[in-house]
């Protein structure tokens, strides 16, 4: 994540998929490297960033029950993060996207996906509106390839005339704090009421003497927040959160984990260039407008799919019998006939049982359906469940 987001929106590191693939060259740091160092982390590459994978003090299930219970915080500065400004930046974003930027309050989040000729997403990414500008949050993996293909489109639309500007943000860091301790920690912290701040909204709140983009989003499940903090007040801002003892720092062993408990989408492994919407089940991020007025890439191809609820395969979500289905697993009908694979599967900590995200052939994806798996030449017994696998914890008012 940017990462998606439900709608409104083993003691060792599970390292998520593509992650081994990126280690090529020098590895880029955040500005908490130091920090997690300290703090006895453990790293490995991800999309070209040397990341924390487990600390000293908890493994990838340690801290991934520690967040369902009480609160980490989780360094996401390697995500792209962008501001839109110009009176046309609508206009400019809404080529590019799904969502209804137009009518988006101010202050509010929204979940949306960059689209290409064919019907596939590029990218998942959260767009929050703000008074001036438009803020896009998007995927470590896909930052160069989002920002080359905002720059080629806003060139496009300046050489029409258009008012409007991409401003990639490179002196921030991101940083997540996630689970039901978060709000009264970043109260303490920030010395404001959160109550009344809903989720998937956005705000400027003053954090020790510095003034930072707080979002009340995440990609876990649980209530929690993203932080866009200047990168020299990162460390001062993370160190204050951990003075809560309930809060300690996660890595992206339990992200993994956690995020696919939430039923929520890993781009590259759940979602590509090659998934519709409509095949994905992300069809609710299309603004009611956008469905009848179109005007983004690929609109053509996604429309006619969601009007004819048509589409070669669905995601969907399998509770797994016997040893734990990774990426590239076969799924079968209950006849044995080759229907699918698995994108991603762990086990799930929270629930004691083995879950996975899976593309099967339209027509298999109903509740209930009885699947089967194949791990290490072995057919095993699955069953097609809703997500998420656990009930989602998101700030309601």
């Amino acid at each position: 994540m940017a990462s998606i987001i439900s709608h409104t929106l083993c003691r060792t590191a599970t390292v998520p998929s593509g992650v081994r693939s990126m280690a090529t060259g020098a590895l880029r740091r955040t500005p908490l490297y130091d920090l997690h160092k300290a703090h006895g982390a453990r790293f490995g590459p991800f999309a070209g960033w040397d990341m924390p994978l487990v600390y000293a003090d908890q493994g990838a299930l340690d801290s991934h029950l520690h967040t369902r219970s009480h609160a980490s915080i989780f360094d996401v500065s390697h995500m792209l993060q962008t501001r839109i400004v110009g009176p046309d930046r609508h206009r400019f974003l809404e080529r590019l996207v799904v969502a209804d930027l137009k009518e988006l309050p101010v202050g509010c989040s929204t979940l949306s996906l960059f689209t290409n000729e064919k019907g596939g997403i590029e990218d998942d990414t959260i767009i929050t509106q703000q008074e001036d500008s438009l803020y896009v949050v998007s995927n470590a993996g896909c930052a160069d390839k989002d920002y080359a293909h905002l720059q080629k489109h806003v060139k496009a639309m300046q050489d029409e005339g258009a008012n409007v500007k991409v401003q990639r943000i490179e002196d921030h860091s991101l940083i997540a704090l996630q689970g039901p301790a978060s709000q009264h920690t970043l109260e303490r912290l920030a010395g404001v009421d959160l109550a009344q701040m809903p989720f998937m909204t956005g705000r400027f709140i003053d954090i020790k003497g510095v003034q930072c983009h707080v979002a009340r989003s995440g990609y876990t499940g649980e209530d929690g927040f993203e932080l866009s903090v200047p990168a020299e007040a990162a460390v001062t801002v993370t160190q204050g959160l951990l003075e809560n003892p309930e809060v300690r720092l996660a890595g992206l062993g339990a992200r993994d984990s956690l995020r696919l408990e939430a039923g929520l989408c890993l781009y590259g492994s759940d979602i590509d260039s090659t998934t519709t919407p409509m095949e994905a089940n992300l069809v609710w991020t299309i603004g009611k407008r956008r469905r009848v007025e179109g005007g983004f890439i690929g609109a053509d191809v996604i429309l006619d799919q969601v009007a004819k609820k048509s589409g070669e395969r669905r995601r969907i979500g399998l509770v797994i019998d016997g040893a734990p289905a990774r990426a590239h697993a076969k799924v079968l009908s209950s006849e044995g006939e080759e229907i699918g694979e698995v994108t991603s599967g762990v086990p799930a900590p929270s629930l004691g049982k083995n879950i996975a995200m899976a593309y099967v052939k339209k027509g298999h994806q109903k509740k209930d359906t009885p699947l089967k798996v194949v791990v290490r030449n072995r057919v095993q017994d699955a069953k097609v469940v809703r997500m998420p696998f656990i009930p989602s914890n998101y700030h309601k008012i």
